[in-house]
């Protein structure tokens, strides 16, 4: 067995973790901790995975993720910089006590959400300053600056929920789900079947499938699908292909199939998609 559980190391000095991570420091496995993350890229994009959300990420996106979510970041291409800032801090980083002070109960009750956030228009431009500031804030500046960051958090409805009330199955896991997870991510432009990757879990197609939904909280081809959907939505927003392209390019072979997956987890059609980027950068 191995453990996904990373130790996050806090100097003496500090009462929680604010660090710049830069390749290939900013390279992680499917892992996860026992504190919050409050994560801003600098400098990359790929793909995101919290707890049972896949989705692209890009340079200037900022994240919250809730304690014991597990979540890794991958880099569009082997050779790009990943980069970000990072502040790691238990959910009862002030004390217990402190917490459940009248005053602030909107932000205890934020903190014991097991939920991820991505934060969006004048929260994400907050929070991104306030963070940037802390990983070099000393002395009570730089409690201030979290605690700053927790209150616009807990009091706005600025952010796009990813996943909710997420819990793990437990401490450890089978190293078999890294290697499915890194399987998934070099073929899954390719027909893939539950035979190939029951045997790279070495285990029956049955017990893969249960294994499989227990750790991600979905079906191992809702996954494939949702890894093959933001591939599409990469090449919607930085390519000028055209959309039939796109979907032929992402693993589908049937234009039908790929409009309806797009549909049914965008909301909206690939040609809408595009539409609503472009709009967005004039």
């Amino acid at each position: 067995m191995r453990t996904l559980i990373q130790k996050i190391h806090v100097e003496e000095q500090y009462s929680f973790a604010c660090r710049h991570y830069r390749t290939p420091d900013f390279e992680t496995s499917w892992h996860k901790h026992e504190e919050c993350e409050l994560i801003v890229i600098t400098e990359g994009q790929g793909t995101a995975m919290i707890g049972d959300f896949v989705g692209e990420y890009k340079t200037g996106d900022i994240y919250f993720i809730a304690s014991d979510i597990p979540h890794s970041f991958r880099k569009r291409q082997h050779k790009m910089v990943g980069d970000a800032v990072v502040a790691h801090f238990k959910p009862d980083v002030f004390g217990k006590s402190f917490f459940l002070l009248p005053e602030i109960k909107h932000v205890f009750n934020f903190l014991n959400k097991n939920d991820a956030i991505q934060l969006q228009n004048k929260l994400k431009k907050e929070v991104t300053a306030l963070l940037i500031d802390m990983e070099t804030a000393k002395g009570f500046e730089r409690i201030n600056l979290l605690l700053q960051a927790l209150q616009k958090m807990s009091t706005s409805s600025s952010y796009t929920r990813l996943t909710q009330d997420f819990s793990s199955p437990d401490n450890n896991i089978n190293p078999a789900i890294e290697k499915i997870i890194e399987y998934s991510f070099k073929h899954y432009l390719e027909p893939v079947t539950l035979q190939q990757v029951a045997e790279i879990a070495e285990m029956s197609i049955p017990t893969f499938c249960r294994f499989f939904k227990k750790n991600i909280k979905k079906t191992y081809f809702n996954f494939l699908q949702d890894l093959r959907i933001s591939h599409a939505c990469k090449l919607l927003t930085n390519t000028n292909k055209p959309v039939m392209d796109c979907c032929y390019e992402s693993g589908y072979n049937s234009w039908a199939h790929f409009s309806k997956q797009f549909k049914q987890i965008k909301q909206i059609t690939p040609s809408m998609y595009r539409k609503e980027f472009v709009e967005k950068g004039k």
